[in-house]
């Protein structure tokens, strides 16, 4: 009978950049929009400072999302160039090595031994990168998959304080604009904690917090600042 295991780590990579582009876009656009609103503008200035914050927040969060995951697929892609050498050079050595990792974690050394060999006969390069250097497929940097996925969940997240600051009038997009976006906040992070295996409540309250704060904030700074006719 096949046994089939789904693990959260296989989904680890763009899970972390979805999440944190969708709470990233909710949270900055609104608290751009609720900022401009309660300086009282018209709805054209906020309608484009809506547009003009999910477009810049998406190609920031790939750019972001593609410089970082690219340092770490480099410093991966050295690793194995230089494991590779090792290997081509130094065989016994590395063979040794690997035998004393797995003795490490609790084989004998003569069995150590064996599993390093026959490891190694089938593919050496992915036991040390797998076993040496904590390089596995399943994790590996995808620096375009990151970027995608950022931009495209960063302007998924900004889609709300976008369409809402096209319906709602101004005068009321404040209010309106600042509960729907804290309940999309506990939705979020409810679906992210219990993807990850955190606690639920947890994981919603922790967001809705720090957005709420933040377009509080926000909303502070237009009323303080925004121009008056």
């Amino acid at each position: 009978m096949n046994h089939r295991e789904l693990h959260r780590t296989a989904h680890v990579g763009w899970l972390r950049a979805a999440v944190l582009g969708a709470n990233d876009g909710l949270i900055s656009t609104s608290s751009l929009v609720v900022g401009v609103a309660a300086a009282e503008p018209s709805r054209a200035s906020v309608l484009l400072a809506a547009l003009a914050g999910m477009v810049a927040g998406s190609l920031s969060m790939a750019a972001g999302e593609y410089v970082s995951v690219s340092s770490q697929k480099d410093t991966e892609s050295a690793d194995l160039a230089r494991e590779r050498a090792e290997l081509a050079t130094e065989p016994e050595a590395e063979r040794a090595e690997l035998a004393g990792i797995y003795v490490q974690r609790g084989l004998t050394p003569q069995l150590a031994a064996q599993v390093a060999s026959q490891l190694m006969a089938h593919d050496a390069l992915g036991a040390h990168a797998r076993d040496e250097l904590g390089i596995q497929e399943l994790t590996r940097a995808r620096p375009i998959q990151a970027a995608l996925a950022s931009a495209a969940a960063f302007g998924l997240g900004a889609l709300l304080p976008v369409l809402l600051a096209w319906l709602v009038p101004p005068h009321l997009l404040g209010p309106v604009l600042g509960v729907a976006s804290v309940v999309l906040l506990g939705v979020l992070g409810g679906v992210a904690a219990g993807m990850g295996g955190a606690p639920l409540g947890r994981g919603a309250l922790r967001v809705m917090f720090w957005g709420a704060l933040a377009m509080g904030c926000s909303a502070l700074v237009g009323r303080l600042f925004g121009a008056r006719p």
